[in-house]
């Protein structure tokens, strides 16, 4: 399969999106939240999703779960990721979904719940 960096082909948001919770339900992610920013002046993409974890290996655990499961299922490369092994907070990038996974009291300094409050927010149960 050859990979696509980006949302560059046709595979809807709501795939993408739908795959991407699944993917941090797997490895136990909390607090998962979607953001609809498709109606946001300036949004630097149409969605965002947000869950946090209590540790590193936790964090790490999911944006590699999502990176796994988005390429192995869609063939999407993220066009960019943020983070690491020790990283309080990893991006990754599809261009039209931004994922952010956070520890909780980072989720809560940078609020980006409330700087994005104008999206319409989508809440997920974790499994």
């Amino acid at each position: 399969m050859e990979a696509t960096k980006g949302l560059n082909v046709d595979i809807e948001d709501g795939v993408l999106a739908d795959l991407i919770i699944d993917a941090i339900r797997d490895i136990k992610g909390e607090n998962i939240i979607k953001i609809d920013l498709r109606k946001v002046k300036d949004a630097p993409s149409q969605y965002f999703v947000i869950c946090d974890a209590e540790s590193s290996v936790k964090i790490n655990a999911i944006t590699n779960n999502i990176h796994k499961r988005v390429y192995a299922e869609l063939g999407l490369k993220p066009g960019h990721m943020e983070g690491g092994p020790a990283a309080k907070w990893n991006l990754i990038d599809y261009m039209s979904i931004i994922v952010h996974i956070f520890y909780p009291e980072t989720r809560a300094f940078y609020d980006l719940e409330g700087l994005w409050s104008d999206g319409d927010f989508t809440t997920f149960d974790s499994l």
